[in-house]
């Protein structure tokens, strides 16, 4: 086991720059989760890494006793885009003014730093009375499909226990700590396709146009309202994505059209339900059309909610430790990784302010970065104690 020294001197605003300067675009993890394990194996945590498909994966653990708290995050971040239009170099990590900049700073690279340094203090300080995971993916920004959902299902399969996750999302809305994500709504997207039969617009009679009928189908889908809510719920919404009619010529029916859709939606519906609905809509839609209507579901998670008690409770609790102010919990915004935690523990989202997550200049104040440090401590020995 390492000294208490040792384990006390994590810096998480140079872990966070560290981690920064590996560019691990999904799927490439260019070192990131070496970063990472080298960092938990220092303090004496078990790593093992859980490789699928191109995706790297981590889970480490610092003891055997139960409870086990696992704290979950994910190494890869989206694209850069316009690369001149940032202010420094993505990928330079440069803190400027007491601002750290680079893609991942807020989503969420430092979080994971955060949660190290908090750890070290704690297993220093012997206050680990159980165990201490980490659950890290290289897989929440792009398909997710070889990242948490497969580390989470082999885990299953061979009965590791965790008690409790924190998720490292960038959760607070306007300020640091003012609100901690304790569910989130389903997400199911569908891709339509309407075929029918090429023709001369002068003659109609000898084609079928398919794209009447596409309108057709999405105004019967957006006409009806999903619900009103749920209780900690928004509203269910559905929005159109796309619509197109791949067609060069001005005289000539198409054979083809097609559209994309998404719809969040809370605890009201299941994925399987909606997909139902489609079918319905799209049959409908169909009677008298000699063409074919096929839609293509994909449900990428399920709504779902931790009730609020002793484990909420206390991660609220930490947060106003350090702010002050008791944040909201809250269901809103798009989906994370911890749907698929869900399926193993109870889970909440606590991390920083997020309104600069994928845009160009990314950026968290050093100050912030701190603070989440502070939180975590304080989740860490108010769980243990």
């Amino acid at each position: 086991m390492p000294s208490a020294t040792t384990a006390a001197a994590i810096d998480a605003v140079e872990l966070t720059r560290d981690l920064i300067r590996r560019p691990s675009v999904t799927p490439a993890d260019a070192g990131a989760m070496g970063v990472v394990e080298a960092t938990l194996a220092g303090l004496g945590f078990a790593c093992r890494r859980m490789r699928f498909g191109q995706i790297e994966n981590l889970y480490a653990r610092y003891g055997t006793a139960r409870p086990n708290l696992c704290f979950a995050g994910h190494t890869d971040v989206v694209p850069v885009g316009d690369a001149g239009a940032w202010s420094k170099d993505a990928f330079a990590a440069e803190v400027v003014d007491g601002v750290l900049l680079g893609r991942g700073s807020v989503d969420m690279k430092s979080a994971i730093a955060a949660f190290a340094a908090a750890a070290a203090k704690a297993i220093a300080a012997g206050q680990v009375a159980g165990s201490i995971s980490f659950l890290i993916t290289g897989d929440e920004e792009g398909v997710a499909t070889d990242g948490t959902v497969k580390v989470v299902q082999a885990l299953m399969a061979e009965g590791e226990a965790i008690d409790h996750c924190v998720v490292g999302e960038p959760t607070s809305a306007e300020a640091f700590g003012d609100m901690v994500k304790v569910g989130r709504r389903g997400s199911i997207n569908a891709d339509i396709l309407v075929e029918g039969i090429q023709g001369h617009v002068a003659y109609p009679q000898r084609a079928a146009n398919p794209v009447p009928v596409l309108i057709k189908l999405l105004s019967a889908l957006q006409d009806r309202v999903l619900d009103e809510g749920y209780p900690e719920f928004q509203p269910s919404n559905l929005e159109v994505t796309m619509i197109e009619a791949p067609n060069t010529a001005t005289n000539v029916i198409p054979g083809v059209a097609r559209a994309r859709l998404n719809i969040r939606f809370n605890p009201n519906h299941t994925g399987q339900q909606l997909a139902d609905w489609f079918e319905l809509e799209a049959w409908r839609a169909s009677v008298g059309f000699p063409g074919k209507i096929t839609i293509t579901p994909q449900i990428s998670g399920e709504a779902f909610l931790t009730q609020r008690g002793a484990f909420t409770e206390l991660v609220a609790a930490a947060v106003a430790d350090v702010t002050g102010q008791p944040p909201e919990l809250s269901t809103s915004g798009g989906t994370s990784d911890a749907r698929f935690i869900r399926a193993l523990c109870p889970v909440v989202e606590v991390g920083l302010v997020g309104k600069t997550m994928h845009q160009v200049d990314e950026r968290a104040p050093v100050a912030e970065i701190l603070q989440l440090q502070a939180v975590y401590e304080r989740i860490i020995a108010r769980y243990f104690s």
